[in-house]
Formats: C-alpha cells, sequence, structure tokens
C-alpha cells in the first residue's frame, strides 16, 4: 500500500481568512460579514457550509462604503448604496479586476473565462430605458 494518496484537506472559512491575510488582504469584520480589501478595493464575504462566499461583485471604497460598478453605456462609474457616485477611470477598472482575480485565487475558487478577460460592472444602465408605465424614454439614473 504505498500507493496511498493524501486525500484532499479542504480549508475552513478562518484558515481562509488567514489565507488571505499572508497575501497581503486585510480582513475585518463588517456586522455579519468579513471585509476583505487591499489598497482601495473591498467585498464582503460570508461563510457557507465551511466555504467563503462572495455576496456581492468587489467594488472601490467610498466613505466607508463599497461603491459598485456600473455600467452607464456612455461611462462606468462607482456607486455607493448611500447615492454617492464616483466616475470610473482606467487604472480603478485594472485594479479592481486584479484584486477579484487575486482574491478568487487565495479563496481557491474557480476563475470563470468570461470574467477574465476584463471588469465586470454589477449593474447595466443606458441612457435609452424605456419608462413602463408612460411609455417614454427616460435617464437611467432618474
Amino acid at each position: 500500500m504505498f500507493f496511498r494518496r493524501e486525500r484532499p484537506k479542504t480549508p475552513t472559512f478562518q484558515e481562509r481568512l488567514e489565507q488571505l491575510k499572508n497575501q497581503g488582504f486585510s480582513v475585518a469584520t463588517v456586522g455579519a460579514a468579513q471585509r476583505v480589501s487591499r489598497g482601495n478595493f473591498a467585498v464582503d464575504i460570508t461563510e457557507k457550509d465551511g466555504g467563503a462566499l462572495i455576496t456581492e461583485r468587489a467594488g472601490v471604497l467610498l466613505n466607508g462604503e463599497i461603491a459598485r460598478l456600473i455600467d452607464g453605456g456612455f461611462q462606468k462609474f462607482f456607486r455607493t448604496a448611500a447615492g454617492k457616485t464616483k466616475p470610473a477611470l482606467a487604472e480603478d477598472l485594472k485594479g479592481l479586476h486584479d484584486f477579484e482575480e487575486d482574491l478568487k485565487e487565495a479563496l481557491g475558487q474557480k476563475s470563470l473565462y468570461n470574467e477574465s478577460l476584463g471588469t465586470v460592472s454589477s449593474f447595466y444602465l443606458y441612457d435609452r430605458v424605456q419608462d413602463r408605465d408612460r411609455g417614454v424614454p427616460k435617464r437611467a439614473w432618474e
């Protein structure tokens, strides 16, 4: 029996958090979730069945809130839940993409092909959205 395979070890949630800290991420408790951040980028993760679950896409920190990436058709920008917005610059998009890829690698999650090509927005709002009640075009941000 010298061909014995070692059983794969599944790390616990706390071990995954330690792994993130060892790879340069900061981890802090925010409510029921753990906020993982590096530089100006952050995401909230929770524990599910012993693994790490990313509840929403990562974003940029603005005044302590995570601002999600929104594609307005004409421009990409970041918006917090409170409504504060910031235009997305090329270095923001590159940094966000790198943050998400490094986070998935550190957590041992799959990196999907279409997400690896570039930054994926959380919401897509285009300028000529139809108002279904009145049938007239309206601006997406109203």
